[in-house]
């Protein structure tokens, strides 16, 4: 393993750490207030693995609903992974099968976008930058998440102090760094708009699948973008040595 790229991607990874850490907490203290001990609220941190999922699946269980829905709330929240998967495949090729076992279940949103920059941008997506960048956030997560369920009373509402703008801004930075890319700004509108109407009409979590799929809709009947004509290019170029 590359050293100097798994320090690359710790340092990559630190920061999402820092902002998931509220909400590792709250999820361990909610976990705890619901009915689960600290070791069940371990063992759904450790894997499940994500934030969003976790917070449905908490309230669910608090309601005593049945287990089937769930999971399938839970799918229905987690399925974008199945669409990340599909995009960030081209980049892990030469990826071992133990390697991708663990590149595909440290994949979330943050780890998802920056992997993605730094193929598109031509640098190597190497195992041990992926590595780095997916352990600094997953260990903390479950550390914190264990550190709410034993502090839960102490932690309040993170509302009140702000905390739970964190998340969201970094993922709406996430987002945005993506502005650059042909069709973003209808494909993200659509996506927003799709999602806020499933939010009022249908209900959460189903809001978040519906929002991806709409976006995905409108990409695909999206004239995909120009590619340069390189042959036309170098034709024109001798044209005018000529």
């Amino acid at each position: 393993m590359n050293r100097a790229d798994f320090i690359e991607g710790l340092r990559g990874g630190s920061a999402v750490a820092l902002a998931s850490a509220p909400f590792g907490a709250l999820f361990g203290a909610l976990a705890v207030e619901n009915g689960m001990s600290l070791s069940e609220a371990a063992f759904m941190s450790a894997t499940v693995y994500a934030g969003a999922s976790q917070m449905v699946g908490i309230e669910l269980f608090g309601h005593n609903v049945q287990a089937w829905l769930i999971v399938l709330s839970i799918l229905a929240v987690n399925f974008r992974h199945v669409l990340y998967s599909a995009a960030l495949a081209r980049y892990i090729g030469h990826f071992t099968p133990l390697q991708k076992f663990f590149t595909f279940f440290l994949l979330v949103d943050p780890q998802f976008a920056e992997a993605v920059k730094r193929g598109e941008a031509g640098k190597p997506l190497t195992f041990a930058w992926y590595f780095g960048f997916g352990i600094i956030i997953y260990i903390p997560w479950v550390l914190i998440s264990i550190a709410g369920g034993m502090l839960g009373s102490f932690i309040g509402d993170p509302k009140a102090i702000g905390l739970d703008i964190l998340l969201p801004a970094y993922f709406l930075g996430i987002v945005l760094g993506f502005r650059k890319r042909d069709n973003f700004l209808p494909v993200a509108l659509v996506s927003a708009v799709a999602s806020v109407l499933a939010y009022r009409y249908v209900g959460s979590p189903w809001h978040v699948s519906l929002g991806a799929a709409a976006g995905i809709v409108l990409a695909a009947l999206l004239p995909p973008p120009q590619e340069p004509d390189l042959e036309a290019d170098a034709l024109q170029s001798e044209v005018h040595e000529v």
